[in-house]
């Protein structure tokens, strides 16, 4: 007996359209067959009893673990400016990305 699916060969065809994926008949198959099968086993979790489970928000007892704000020397223009592709001395100089109508 076929189990019942909650992805079909079209909710699959719209994800790859979404991610401009191009999938081949075969792929669609193996895709729809994957997806299902993962959300058969997370159906799993709805077996669990969490009435008494506390919240996480992170997995380890660690609070503001970051680093302390402190000033650092920065590299100097000519350093930033070494790699560029093209500056002007001062300033990178970029491509247009909007054309002036």
């Amino acid at each position: 007996m076929k189990k019942k699916q909650t992805v079909d060969r079209d909710e699959v065809l719209k994800i790859a359209a979404l991610a401009k994926l191009h999938l081949s008949e075969e792929e669609v198959s193996l895709y729809t067959d994957q997806m299902n099968e993962i959300l058969e086993y997370m159906k799993q979790l709805d077996e669990l009893d969490t009435e008494d489970v506390e919240p996480l928000s992170h997995v380890l007892d660690q609070i503001n673990m970051t680093r302390p704000d402190e000033e650092k020397a920065s590299l100097s223009r000519d350093e930033a400016l070494r790699n560029a592709p093209e500056t002007d001395g001062e300033y990178f100089i970029v491509p247009n990305v909007i054309e002036k109508s």
